[in-house]
């Protein structure tokens, strides 16, 4: 198994480093992409990153964080991407139009900084979209790239936008919302999406899975999203542990 989106530099994770390596090793996982937000976690995560060889990360501004990141531009991301060869992708990055912490068009314009780094770098972008179908869609329609790599991370968009991302080769990665009670629609919606195109993921520490609720996410708990997704695409589960584990390592050319 790999959790392709976790956020280790952030507590209760940070402070019990070693026990969620190890819990993350007993259940199965053999890679940890922990996400970055902003400079400051980035700098958190180059320490994390060199404490196991399982572990992975990124570097970008999360859209919350872009109304105090404006300086950061495409040669800002790029620059701190190739001083390590253990960041592998680009994000989190993208919009958010629900809370809308940061001014939208700052948001845009930091998330096309941030696909643009992508394509030179030749690395997925990890999008984190919410409220913004729309925006999301004609901003990444708009690059025809062949290099651009598209993950939909912790993907609760309508069926309709699961449809139109297909169309751009995306990836989606399915977190612990899937195996929530209210979460029917979306679960309608990942039973649509391609074997080939899923991936797994937890966001811990948030958004622990049944029959985690109530804790403090964290990687060890993919299992039962995993187990979940399974049930979705009628597999078993070691069959979807090996699918989404190739499919990350073939998204992140590992």
């Amino acid at each position: 198994m790999i959790d392709s989106h976790c956020h280790l530099d952030h507590e209760p994770l940070l402070e019990n480093l070693n026990e969620v390596i190890k819990r993350s090793k007993e259940v199965g996982i053999s890679k940890l992409l922990t996400i970055c937000t902003t400079p400051e976690s980035f700098d958190r995560i180059k320490k994390i990153i060199i404490t196991d060889p399982m572990i992975y990360g990124t570097f970008g501004i999360h859209p919350h964080e872009t109304e105090k990141s404006h300086l950061i531009d495409k040669n800002y991301i790029t620059n701190q991407v190739n001083q390590n060869e253990r960041i592998i992708g680009i994000g989190e990055t993208g919009l958010d139009f629900f809370y809308n912490h940061s001014n939208k068009e700052r948001q845009i314009d930091s998330f096309k900084a941030h696909i643009e780094a992508s394509i030179e770098l030749n690395m997925p972008i990890i999008i984190h979209s919410r409220n913004a179908e729309d925006e999301t869609y004609e901003i990444l329609k708009s690059y025809k790239s062949e290099k651009l790599k598209i993950l939909m991370h912790c993907f609760t968009g309508s069926l309709n936008f699961a449809n139109k991302l297909i169309e751009l080769n995306a990836f989606f990665s399915a977190s612990g919302i899937i195996t929530f009670k209210n979460s029917l629609e979306l679960q309608e919606t990942f039973k649509s999406i391609p074997l080939d195109k899923l991936l797994v993921e937890t966001d811990s520490p948030f958004l622990a899975p049944i029959p985690m609720r109530g804790k403090k996410n964290e990687p060890s708990f993919i299992k039962y999203t995993l187990e979940k997704l399974s049930i979705l695409k009628d597999k078993t589960i070691q069959e979807m542990s090996d699918l989404t584990t190739q499919n990350f390592n073939k998204l992140f050319n590992l």
